[in-house]
């Protein structure tokens, strides 16, 4: 992977925009590994003088999820405890938070606000250690112990994540889709706990598997049996692995009966009385499972009772070996949106969209999709989306859109429990996909960076900067326009583009003034904070009246005015009150 990395990194795109190999690596594992894009991930590295041996912050908030990271770009084979320990410094570190704060770099300092705020919304916390090497023996012994010392540390929770050369590889390859490592490997079964069936042509196996036959198998430590996951091993104190954990060492006999089992293919099973035979064995759904037993492995060594669920499938088609596994990993956690999409009051929203725009669909519930070629795609609206688009409009709270857990929990009943009018859902749909289309890299509406940095949900600000608009030019200071309405107006009398794209220089003004106002009176400004806090929204109200005043003086200005106000006129009765959402 060191000389792949180094190619890419060497790329003008790196050489530009950060000074030394060791920012490329972080930012190429940023960007290639997390995802994100040009722009969020150069927001993310703090590396440098002052640093504290934090390379980089990644701030996950759909997941809920802050990413610590150290990186080391070595060409050798192996490295020593170094990086691990200065990971363990700065796990120290952050524990105080304030005097961290007091000696971190610009970068940094800002993050550390960042990292607070998310601490308070019980964010976990996920240390990855990234290299290019691989750790020597003593180093992976250093390793198990910071892992333990971490997960039982009650000040702070946290997990470590070793990335080596090995990992770093899985993990790319996995981006890649790259064919799935091979694993062969034999269960010692009782024959009076295992069955073998045949199902459409295909062979399965379903077993109990002694607990201690479990961390025999190889991969789990290097991650390579978990080729098809979608995540690697969180730790043991994932609220999930510690439960697991738990049973493991207090009831493992009763492990079988409380969890869910097991699901591996391979490509060839042979059960012969009491070995189970398999190979190219591939664990689709277990991997926080099997990489908790192994960690456990003191405990469970020596049980003769405990066992779990294997589910192995015998797939020679990579196709089908592939479509399992997309499949399998499409399950995830519950979460409260997921438990929302069949509330009568969301079921009724539905039906009244899909009966006004007949070529529409609703969608309610989390993976699915409409197909464009049945569907309008103009008319394609998301349960999830509707929800951050009504606290940001109707609460006029767009603070609180980022948090899909708040929407659909907290406030869930402010939001949803009343009808809401189809015309208004599609007003919101337009608005949004209109804003939308000026949050990209190109940057069209000349954004601060820090900003942009932020579109995953700095844009629900810009649609509530949308609304106070109209509420300056019609006098209603204290209400919430009606969305179908006000689209009707921006579209009729052509002001569409140029309200967008006013509203998103007075978010930017807004945005850069807070700014200037904290850094002036020596305190540290935080975008991420500045977007979830009230403040933003004083501010941004501020900005809407400031422009609007100051078009005025400007050359043309005044026509321009005249228009803005007669085109976004609107009746008493077009208001209403805010929906309380705090």
């Amino acid at each position: 992977m060191y000389d792949k990395i180094r190619n890419d990194i060497s790329q003008q795109y790196y050489i530009e925009n950060y000074p030394n190999e060791g920012q490329r690596f972080v930012a190429w594992y940023l960007r290639n590994i997390h995802n994100l894009d040009t722009i969020e991930a150069k927001d993310c590295i703090t590396d440098g003088a002052g640093d504290k041996q934090i390379d980089a912050v990644y701030i996950d908030n759909d997941s809920a999820i802050v990413y610590i990271i150290q990186g080391k770009f070595y060409s050798g084979d192996t490295v020593d405890a170094t990086p691990l320990r200065e990971v363990l410094a700065s796990w120290v570190e952050i524990k105080n938070l304030s005097k961290l704060q007091e000696d971190a770099n610009e970068k940094l300092r800002v993050k550390i606000n960042e990292l607070a705020t998310a601490l308070e919304d019980d964010y976990e916390v996920v240390f990855e250690l990234i290299t290019t090497a691989g750790l020597t023996e003593s180093a992976k012994a250093d390793l198990a112990t910071f892992q333990k010392e971490l997960s039982e540390d009650d000040s702070l929770s946290a997990n470590l994540v070793l990335v080596d050369n090995e990992m770093l590889k899985f993990k790319y390859d996995e981006a890649l889709n790259k064919n799935r490592p091979y694993i062969n490997h034999e269960f010692k079964v009782d024959p009076s706990k295992c069955m073998e069936i045949e199902i459409g042509g295909t062979k399965a196996v379903v077993a109990a598997i002694p607990l201690k036959e479990c961390i025999k198998i190889p991969g789990i430590k290097d991650g390579s049996l978990f080729r098809k996951n979608v995540r690697q091993s969180l730790g043991t104190n994932n609220k999930v692995n510690k439960g697991i954990a738990s049973t493991l060492k207090k009831d493992a006999e009763g492990f079988f009966f409380y969890h869910n089992g097991i699901t591996a293919i391979c490509s060839q099973i042979t059960l012969k009385d009491d070995l189970l035979s398999v190979k190219e064995l591939n664990v689709v759904n277990g991997c926080q499972s099997l990489s908790t037993i192994y960690s456990c492995s003191e405990a469970v060594r020596n049980t003769n009772d405990g066992y779990v669920m294997f589910r192995f499938y015998e797939i020679s088609d990579p196709e089908k070996a592939d479509k399992i596994s997309t499949s399998t990993n499409s399950q995830s956690a519950v979460k409260a949106r997921d438990l929302r999409s069949n509330d009568k009051f969301v079921l009724a929203m539905k039906k009244a969209y899909e009966q006004c725009y007949t070529d529409g669909y609703f969608i309610t519930k989390r993976g699915e999709t409409a197909d464009p070629a049945k569907y309008n795609t103009n008319h394609v609206v998301s349960l999830t989306e509707l929800g951050k688009q009504l606290i940001a409009w109707h609460s006029q709270r767009p603070t609180i859109s980022y948090s899909e857990t708040k929407i659909f929990d907290k406030y869930f009943d402010q939001i949803f429990r009343k009808e809401y009018a189809p015309e208004k859902v599609q007003a919101l749909n337009e608005l949004s996909k209109c804003v939308s289309a000026k949050w990209v890299n190109d940057n069209p509406m000349g954004l601060n960076e820090s900003l942009l940095a932020m579109k995953a949900y700095a844009p629900h600000h810009h649609l509530y900067t949308i609304s106070m608009f109209f509420c300056e030019v019609n006098k209603m200071p204290e209400s919430v326009p009606n969305p179908a309405i006000a689209y009707e107006l921006l579209k009729r009398n052509d002001l569409l583009d140029t309200i967008v794209d006013m509203a998103g220089q007075c978010l930017n003004m807004a945005f850069e003034t807070a700014s200037s106002e904290t850094v002036e009176s020596g305190k540290i400004f935080s975008p991420q904070n500045w977007i979830k806090a009230k403040a933003s929204l004083k501010d941004i109200r501020s900005a809407v009246k400031n422009q609007m005043g100051a078009l005025k003086f400007a050359p043309g200005g005044k026509e321009i005015v005249e228009k803005i106000s007669s085109g976004l006129k609107m009746e008493p009765t077009d208001f209403e009150s805010r929906w309380t959402a705090d």
